[in-house]
């Protein structure tokens, strides 16, 4: 039989409902107090009955996340953030790489109080599980019912090529997945169309690179073949954090030096940009502020049914490093 809250009051020397608040992280319960009934919690090996907590409290104090891509850093880094801000409101996250159904019928098992899926998984679930269970999407979910928010991305292309084009830069690249499959990457793409247009800046066969990936080796070779072209651009977009990793190995390769020889814009606003060889210039939404508003979104879905807009949409920034150089006359 599993260790119960009455045995570690036993232990503690402290009530029942002191031992409750305190594993509850209640304010009403004195730090030290706090401090030692935790401890004496893990070293019993404690585990809480989330199912008994529900009858109780109506809540288990968990969300939902159906994890997006172990594989893309970004997302790695979102979820992390994600997690964090859970935690301060104290809840607590599980994860599940299962299929999207698969992952919400799980929660649904652990009566999970919510659900963060993200657009790029599969979304094959049944509409009717959205209405027993609070879910906030992280890019527009095929489902009607299930609000969603997302990245003002052609906003995020226009401040990108706004910000080359007042450095002088007239023949800029894109280089991206410009999979049909993605609505992210297809608004990022159209996106570029625009800004180019709307700065009078010519499009050419070397102006829009497909990656057909969003991973590191897709960037290098992409950029490659580029590189390898009668024109070389004076700058480039890259349309992830893996793929501008890519990018800038290859152009440091075929020995350009950034950004003398070709300024370099990243995709993704994450601090992991000024990590790499060299530190990008990136656009997007701080991911603070993206794990922030799915997270808070989530929590007031919560507690207020249909007190969340179904469409929220965030308007990225650009984040200066070093990456990028005013052109010299008569260079472009």
């Amino acid at each position: 039989m599993g260790i119960t809250i009455k045995d570690i009051a036993n232990v503690s020397g402290v009530s029942f409902s002191t031992v409750s608040k305190a594993l509850n992280n209640s304010p009403l319960v004195k730090p030290e107090t706090k401090l030692k009934i935790l401890k004496i919690a893990e070293e019993m090996g404690y585990e809480p009955n989330f199912a008994a907590r529900r009858l109780v409290s109506k809540e288990t104090k968990i969300i939902g996340l159906v994890w997006p891509s172990i594989e893309r850093i970004a997302l790695s880094t979102l979820v992390t953030k994600i997690n964090a801000e859970i935690e301060k409101n104290n809840y607590s996250m599980i994860l599940s790489i299962n299929s999207t159904k698969s992952a919400v019928e799980k929660f649904k098992r652990f009566q999970v109080d919510g659900i963060i899926i993200f657009e790029e998984n599969d979304n094959q679930m049944d509409d009717s599980l959205s209405l027993k269970i609070p879910i906030i999407s992280y890019g527009q979910c095929n489902q009607p019912s299930i609000p969603f928010i997302d990245v003002n991305y052609k906003k995020a292309m226009y401040l990108a090529v706004e910000y080359l084009y007042k450095l002088g830069h007239k023949d800029i690249s894109y280089i991206g997945d410009f999979s049909l499959s993605d609505s992210r990457q297809t608004e990022k793409y159209a996106g570029f169309i625009e800004a180019m247009k709307q700065f009078n800046l010519q499009i050419t066969g070397q102006s829009l690179i497909n990656t057909g990936g969003l991973d590191w080796q897709s960037g290098y070779r992409a950029t490659n073949r580029l590189l390898q072209s009668s024109k070389i651009p004076s700058a480039i977009i890259g349309g992830s954090y893996d793929i501008s990793g890519g990018i800038i190995r290859a152009v440091t390769e075929n020995s350009l030096i950034i950004p003398k020889d070709i300024s370099i814009i990243g995709y993704d606003n994450i601090p992991n940009m000024g990590d790499l060889e060299t530190p990008l210039t990136s656009i997007g939404v701080p991911v603070e502020i993206s794990a922030k508003k799915i997270t808070d979104s989530l929590l007031q879905l919560i507690q207020n049914p249909n007190s969340v807009p179904f469409n929220q949409k965030l308007e990225p920034e650009l984040k200066e490093r070093i990456s990028c150089a005013q052109v010299k006359k008569g260079l472009n």
